[in-house]
């Protein structure tokens, strides 16, 4: 089976973008992989009225004008004016000088303060993918590097798409090519990587999981949110909290202080591990059937307010269920987390719904579904 490998890299808007664009270049050359094949765009704000940089940037860099079109960067996105070789283009994949794009990027965010800039670098040694990205669209395997106007100043994101071939009955999942391997080099420190189901045009589709398992999760799934308050019950939540409504108001302002010690303190004897620090929490474990089953808490930067959600992934399927710290909260919506010790009460609760769920919910899944290979990890 074809998976493609999404890992992104530590971006910092402080070095220069052509800086950052010429090191992944020359990377190619020094890898022995020629010159690749390289996308661009740059965009103009969408915003109305605002002054055009794509005519600044035309102005001294004439040979682009036949790049320039009004189009859109991806399904849902409105149309800008662009100066652009990416698909949906007039001008789609005609090559220009990597020496005129690096021009282009030596000036930005200063001479030219595009709203957006995309450079996508190609070359066969990536394998063939086509994933479906939901902040770009369609995308094809190679190094995707970005950099955009924002409130807090320019961002900037590095992505590299690879595509493996992956054995179901491996433990591990190939290597990717060594010419491959040098050039992520240039591209910074990993963040993490994603496995996504891919297709390629030379490959005949297959299906990613038995379609009547896929199924059955699906239903059982459906069946354990219809029976959410009986499973609450079942959990035996270790304290009474109100309602949102009631509380909501006086907890404007209150604040819990540091949230993860709560958060390793209930659920390490139950076998997860914590990720993060502020914003966002992932309480992950692994079963001995490759699934990952993940309790996902957003508790807000400035809100001060829980949603959680609990997932089980496995490959080819993911099944969710709500994580409401009482029975009046199974509708939804954020709960006001207020002091250290209303947020250790939640904590309490949502520990106990979760030992519930490991009890009744994976299991069941695990039956429908059947093992995951050993080498799948929904990230890493």
């Amino acid at each position: 089976m074809k998976i493609a490998l999404l890992t992104t890299f530590k971006a910092s808007r402080k070095e220069p973008l052509a800086v950052q664009l010429a090191r992944i270049h020359a990377a190619f050359h020094a890898a022995g992989e020629g010159e690749p094949t390289v996308r661009f765009r740059f965009a103009d704000s969408p915003l109305l009225g605002s002054s055009s940089m794509i005519d600044r940037v035309l102005k001294r860099q004439p040979s682009l004008e036949p790049f320039t079109a009004t189009v859109s960067a991806a399904l849902g996105i409105p149309a800008v004016r662009q100066i652009t070789n990416m698909p949906g283009s007039p001008m789609a994949d005609q090559a220009v000088p990597f020496a005129t794009l690096l021009a282009v990027a030596e000036g930005v965010p200063r001479s030219y303060p595009l709203h957006a800039i995309g450079i996508d670098f190609h070359s066969a040694a990536f394998g063939e993918a086509d994933v479906l990205n939901p902040a770009l669209g369609a995308t094809t395997a190679g190094i995707l590097v970005g950099d955009c106007w924002w409130v807090s100043g320019r961002s900037r994101t590095v992505m590299v798409i690879t595509a493996v071939e992956g054995d179901p009955a491996a433990k591990k999942l190939p290597p990717l090519p060594a010419p491959v391997q040098s050039i992520l080099e240039a591209c910074g420190a990993v963040k993490k990587t994603v496995q996504i189901p891919c297709s390629s045009p030379a490959a005949t589709p297959q299906p990613l999981a038995d379609p009547a398992k896929v199924q059955a999760v699906r239903e059982l799934a459906a069946s354990y949110r219809a029976r959410l308050a009986e499973m609450i019950d079942r959990a035996a939540l270790p304290h009474p909290l109100p309602p949102a409504a009631d509380i909501r108001q006086a907890m404007l302002g209150v604040t819990s202080g540091p949230k993860k010690p709560a958060l390793v303190a209930a659920f390490k004897p139950l076998g997860y591990t914590c990720r993060g620090e502020s914003g966002t929490f992932t309480l992950r474990r692994r079963t001995a059937g490759n699934l990952t089953v993940e309790a996902s808490l957003d508790v807000g930067t400035w809100s001060n307010s829980l949603t959680g959600s609990f997932h089980i992934y496995g490959w080819g399927f993911t099944a969710v269920l709500p994580l409401p710290v009482a029975v009046h909260a199974i509708g939804g919506g954020q709960y006001p987390i207020g002091d250290a010790e209303s947020w250790s009460r939640i904590v309490a609760n949502l520990a106990a719904l979760v030992a519930e769920y490991d009890r009744s919910f994976v299991p069941a899944v695990e039956e429908a579904a059947g093992p995951s290979p050993e080498w799948y990890t929904p990230d890493s």
